[in-house]
């Protein structure tokens, strides 16, 4: 499976992005699915998950409420809408997939495919 993030770019505080994550392969109906983000100077961290189905979804709490994930099976994409986006928001945005796992899954280590990044840069 290969994974390509796409639709980041720079807000002013207040305002929405949508992220894409296209991926090849058969098998993508059957992998959870998340978002990470990275920080300049910090870790990688999950902001959301989605299981197999897109029924299951699951957030960080810094972005519960502002953002929504949803997949598309058909057309092997998945989404990210970010609203009331804030500057702590500005990173590196990663989704990833999980050949272990259907169901929600959280921990970076779960995951065996990772897209590029795409830059988020929120301006206050």
């Amino acid at each position: 499976v290969q994974l390509q993030a796409f639709g980041g770019g720079l807000v002013q505080a207040g305002g929405s992005l949508r992220l894409s994550c296209a991926a090849s392969g058969r098998a993508f109906s059957n992998y959870a699915m998340a978002w990470f983000r990275q920080a300049p100077g910090k870790e990688r961290e999950f902001v959301a998950a989605i299981n197999w189905s897109g029924i299951s979804t699951y957030y960080a709490d810094s972005v519960k409420g502002r953002f929504t994930t949803s997949r598309d099976n058909v057309k092997n994409m998945m989404s990210l809408q970010m609203n009331s986006l804030k500057p702590e928001d500005t990173a590196v945005y990663y989704c990833a997939a999980s050949k272990k796992y259907s169901r929600i899954v959280t921990s970076s280590t779960d995951f065996d495919y990772w897209g590029q990044g795409t830059q988020v840069t929120v301006s206050s």
